[in-house]
């Protein structure tokens, strides 16, 4: 007996979920004239990344890292690449993956800045090694930025932020938090962010309710959602490097 109040799904797969497609016409918010090239050149930079030395570290298939389209990790690398960013935030450490995928083309002045409520060395599963933290281009914090406090405290090494990775609970309540705590920030340059799992049920009205420009580009990313945010007001122009 199906006690769920959705219908059963039409087709079998290896993980499915439920989602919902709305009109376009009434979007709140649609992408400039930057983020349209940032996301075309991302997806076209995306079919020449190799990601083969971070799918090695998983033990057994699915390896991630090189399922694109579908998964993320190489659409990651590319906007790395293209963007050449100073500073990365990632909010949602997990087993290291993504990390590492931003890692790849890191300018050697870069620093990538990944936080989560667990140390890596926590999560089972991990990929992360030791040695990946050694150069200082890549450094957890312990800490969860969803409380206002902890957001408060270390907005100083957030709003220097180039591109931010947003790849937390999903719950509904955490990533909104997240909206409200960038929205009282004055970053010094507006980044680019990534919301993950923007398809997912508990995402659809938080993704829907993002008045900046944004694109949807699910296509070129997870196939859970892979959504694209230039956190740009009206009175803060583009101060971005042209796209190559």
């Amino acid at each position: 007996m199906n006690n769920s109040p959705f219908p059963p799904p039409p087709l079998r797969a290896r993980h499915s979920e439920y989602s919902m497609i709305f009109s376009a016409d009434d979007e709140p918010a649609q992408p400039n004239p930057w983020l349209l090239g940032i996301a075309l050149e991302a997806a076209k930079e995306a079919t020449k990344i190799n990601l083969e030395e971070v799918s090695a570290r998983l033990a057994q298939p699915p390896y991630y890292p090189d399922i694109w389209p579908g998964e993320h990790y190489r659409l990651l690398a590319a906007l790395v690449k293209l963007m050449r960013p100073e500073h990365v935030i990632e909010i949602g450490t997990a087993t290291g993956l993504s990390a590492l995928a931003l890692k790849k083309f890191l300018p050697t002045t870069g620093r990538i800045i990944t936080f989560d409520i667990a140390p890596w060395q926590s999560f089972p599963q991990t990929v992360l090694r030791g040695e990946d933290f050694e150069d200082g281009r890549l450094t957890q914090s312990v800490s969860d930025l969803s409380v206002g406090s902890v957001f408060k405290s270390l907005s100083s090494l957030l709003v220097a932020a180039d591109l931010i990775f947003v790849d937390a609970g999903k719950d509904g309540r955490m990533e909104r938090r997240f909206l409200e705590h960038f929205a009282q920030m004055e970053f010094l340059r507006p980044p680019l962010i990534v919301f993950d799992d923007i398809r997912l049920w508990n995402m659809l009205a938080i993704w829907r309710s993002i008045d900046r420009p944004k694109l949807d580009l699910t296509s070129f990313g997870h196939w859970s959602g892979t959504g694209l945010v230039h956190w740009v007001g009206t009175t803060q122009p583009p101060q971005h490097p042209a796209i190559p």
